[in-house]
């Protein structure tokens, strides 16, 4: 299995990928265990490798799976301060914004979201005067930021991810 850019956007209109029982399995497994195997993969979901193959093959075309990655713990890794920053922005410069926040190291996430502010950034960094650089010094310099709101998380859980067998 190879990575695929994850970074292509989705076609305007495109419906939802048709999901049978099998396809949920796969994506389940592989959710839970990305490095597993074909073989391995084929026998939990009990289909041939042959069959395997051609429906990771399709569900990859259809950008059902975007990628294959590892998962980071964070404060192993040495980014031990994390926090969201929720972002109030000028309207029309969403996509500068947007763009301009990707760029910005120990970035890991941004969302447009509806509510109270437009953008929820996920920053993680090794310490608090990282966090607080980028907050102070790299976010709020970007053109059409009017405001920000920092979130410290203290502490996390990561959840099962998409429960594809129901």
């Amino acid at each position: 299995m190879s990575e695929k850019d994850s970074t292509s956007a989705p076609v305007p209109g495109r419906t939802a990928a048709s999901l049978d029982d099998i396809d949920r399995q796969i994506l389940s497994r592989l959710l839970e265990d990305g490095r597993v195997s074909v073989r391995s993969l084929a026998e939990q979901v009990h289909i041939s490798r042959a069959n395997a193959y051609t429906r990771i093959g399709r569900l990859l075309a259809e950008e059902v799976i975007s990628g294959f990655t590892a998962c980071l713990n964070p404060k192993r890794a040495g980014l031990g301060t994390s926090a969201y920053v929720t972002v109030t922005i000028e309207q029309n410069a969403w996509r500068d914004i947007s763009r301009d926040l990707r760029e910005i190291p120990y970035v890991e996430h941004v969302a447009l979201v509806g509510g109270d502010f437009d953008v929820l950034v996920l920053v993680r960094t090794p310490d608090n005067e990282a966090l607080r650089n980028i907050v102070l010094e790299r976010i709020q310099a970007i053109a059409g930021v009017r405001s920000t709101r920092t979130w410290l998380v203290f502490d996390e859980v990561r959840g099962p991810g998409a429960d594809w067998t129901a």
